[in-house]
C-alpha cells in the first residue's frame, strides 16, 4: 500500500501540470529566452508533470517517475535562476521569495529521492 505522502506528491505534480494547460501565459513568461519553442516547452513540461505524477502512484512505475521528477526539478532550476536575474520574469516577487522558491526545488528533489527503491531499478 502506498504512503499517503506519495498521493500528496502525485496530486501536487498533477495539479501543477494541469495549470500549464489552463494558464500557459504564466509559464511562458518565466521560460528563459535562450530556450527554444517556449509554448511547446510549457505544454511538454505540463504533460510530463501529469504523467510523472500519475506514475508515482504505481509501484511498477514509481522509480521511473521519481527519477523523471528529479530530472524535471533540476531543469526547472534554470527557470528559477532566470526569474531571480530578470526583474520582469520575477513576476514582481521580492528577491527573498525567489530565493525560497529556488531552495524549495532542493526540498522537492530530496522528497522524490527519499521514495526511490534502489533495489528495483
Amino acid at each position: 500500500m502506498n504512503s499517503w505522502h506519495l498521493y500528496i506528491m502525485a496530486g501536487l505534480y498533477i495539479t501543477a501540470g494541469v495549470f500549464h494547460f489552463l494558464k500557459p501565459k504564466l509559464y511562458l513568461r518565466i521560460i528563459p529566452r535562450y530556450l527554444p519553442c517556449h509554448k511547446a516547452l510549457v505544454y511538454l513540461s505540463g504533460l510530463a508533470e501529469i504523467i510523472l505524477g500519475i506514475g508515482v502512484c504505481f509501484t511498477i512505475t514509481r522509480n521511473y517517475a521519481l527519477y523523471g521528477l528529479i530530472f524535471l526539478l533540476l531543469v526547472f532550476l534554470l527557470v528559477h535562476i532566470y526569474m531571480f536575474k530578470n526583474k520582469k520574469t520575477g513576476m514582481g516577487l521580492p528577491k527573498w521569495v525567489l530565493i525560497i522558491r529556488f531552495l524549495l526545488q532542493f526540498v522537492l528533489i530530496w522528497w522524490a529521492w527519499s521514495y526511490l527503491n534502489f533495489q528495483k531499478i
